[in-house]
């Protein structure tokens, strides 16, 4: 499939740990050919958009996220209509976070997703205890609530290629993986340290025994024959899980985070590949 650089589908949301500033390193890691491309921890889907693979198995644990990515499938031209309803008014914002995003149908769902999304302080997607998106206002004065031209294109490209959007966990999405498939893993970072962490992306975190789970799922993809490639925080603990395997640190600007003074650092990440 073909697209103008500039009519090139990119991700449709912010999203915390996204890649777009880390996606031209990232490319310089992708093997030259491979049969499905894989991941299972979708996000704003910077990479998928970047290289736009013709067969791919996507998902992510975030049932709001994963709606959305159905309905701009599905349903475009309706989540535009939706999407141009809403008003950046931080009274009408509550009213709109207050609501429950299960009574509300497919589309007034994703709707109110995107929305909160570019709306919301400092476009920090994050749920408590109960799964409820609790940031507050961002005050923007003209934030881009409904990017048409990107959206037909992010959809039209989900309806041409061969793409099957799941939302379940990253160890059974894994489990589909064959010989020859290239399977990207960009998980919640470990932490840097006791205050940096930020794991929330939904109600569930991803503590330390889930990163050591996750490197045995690396293993076994790398057993299977697979082509990985694995981005997390540059800490010893990470350095240790994937020993034996080839560890190259980068650097990436990181632009949301809690807190202002933590946004624009430039940041050393690592990249772990099997091949």
């Amino acid at each position: 499939m073909l697209f103008k650089e500039a009519l090139k589908p990119k991700p449709f949301v912010k999203w915390a740990g996204g890649k777009r500033q880390l996606i031209h390193i990232l490319k310089k890691y992708v093997p030259k050919s491979f049969e499905t491309y894989i991941e299972p921890f979708l996000g704003g889907g910077a990479l998928l958009f970047e290289l736009l693979p013709q067969k791919a198995i996507v998902s992510d644990i975030n049932e709001e996220l994963i709606n959305a990515y159905k309905v701009i499938k599905d349903n475009v031209e309706e989540l535009i209509d939706s999407l141009k309803r809403h008003r950046n008014e931080e009274n009408y914002y509550y009213q709109i976070r207050a609501l429950n995003p299960k009574l509300l149908s497919p589309i007034e769902r994703a709707s109110r997703f995107i929305y909160l999304n570019k709306t919301c302080y400092n476009g920090l997607y994050r749920e408590n205890s109960k799964g409820e998106f609790n940031v507050p206002f961002g005050r923007y004065k003209k934030p881009k609530i409904v990017d048409e031209e990107n959206l037909r294109e992010v959809s039209q490209y989900l309806n041409t290629a061969d793409i099957e959007i799941l939302c379940e966990d990253y160890k059974k999405v894994c489990r589909l993986a064959q010989k020859g498939d290239f399977v990207y893993l960009d998980p919640p970072y470990h932490p840097i340290s006791l205050t940096a962490s930020f794991t929330k992306y939904s109600k569930y975190d991803f503590s330390r025994q889930d990163q050591e789970e996750l490197a045995e799922v690396f293993r076994e993809l790398d057993r299977k024959g697979c082509y990985v490639l694995l981005s997390n925080s540059n800490t010893e603990f990470i350095k240790k899980l994937y020993r034996g395997y080839d560890i190259i640190e980068v650097s990436a600007n990181r632009f949301i985070n809690c807190k202002g003074e933590g946004r624009k650092k430039t940041k050393v990440e690592l990249i772990v590949k099997n091949f």
